[in-house]
């Protein structure tokens, strides 16, 4: 690994919008190997982590990106003075419910609920957090559910394995959970988020 190759892939993560998986940065770099770009990652990773400054590289939804540390959230909020508001109780339970129990039917969903969850969902696809996988085939053919890759980017999982356990989050306490619900609001696209078609809407389509 030269530092040259550390350098663009570096200039990579910077530019980009989305977190850049391996093959992706390959592509890139078709004249190194995976073996090669991933050391000069873990390299990276750990420059900025011992640098502890304003941003580290961290491995999320498949991919590796520019982070802000969340340290320093409160006056990102003052100068980004993001518009879109805070995930309600409602919402942030029921993305709970579909990113545990995926795939998932809103039947089922409002079963653990107990309530309406209709509004919710389409809240949660405007947000990019939660997307439709197809239809299941059983009578009435509804809408499945699971959450997206945003999703995976907004709570800086690499994937769904990485999830806290059900006691890990009944465990957070009200300042972690504001500190969630930051999370989301600080990353919400609201310029290019359409609204999402409810059941009816899609069954017309179809």
């Amino acid at each position: 690994m030269t530092d040259d190759l550390k350098s663009i892939i570096e200039s990579l993560l910077f530019v980009s919008e989305t977190p850049l998986t391996v093959n992706q940065l390959k592509t890139v770099l078709d004249d190194h190997d995976s073996a090669d770009i991933k050391a000069a990652l873990e390299t990276l990773i750990s420059e900025y982590q011992e640098r502890n400054g304003g941003f580290v590289i961290r491995e999320v939804a498949g991919g590796y990106q520019f982070r802000t540390c969340s340290r320093h959230s409160p006056w990102i909020r003052r100068l980004l003075k993001p518009s879109a508001s805070r995930l309600s109780r409602a919402a942030m339970e029921t993305l709970a419910i579909v990113a545990y129990h995926q795939p998932i039917i809103r039947t089922d969903i409002e079963h653990i609920r107990g309530v309406d969850s209709g509004g919710v969902l389409r809240l949660l696809m405007d947000r990019k957090l939660v997307r439709v996988l197809g239809r299941k085939e059983i009578p009435g053919r509804p809408l499945i559910y699971a959450t997206t890759r945003h999703f995976l980017e907004v709570f800086e999982l690499r994937d769904l394995k990485d999830l806290p356990t059900l006691n890990e989050i009944e465990s957070l306490g009200p300042a972690e959970m504001e500190a969630v619900s930051d999370e989301v609001e600080n990353s919400s696209e609201p310029d290019v988020l359409a609204e999402a078609p409810s059941e009816t809407e899609q069954d017309e389509k179809d």
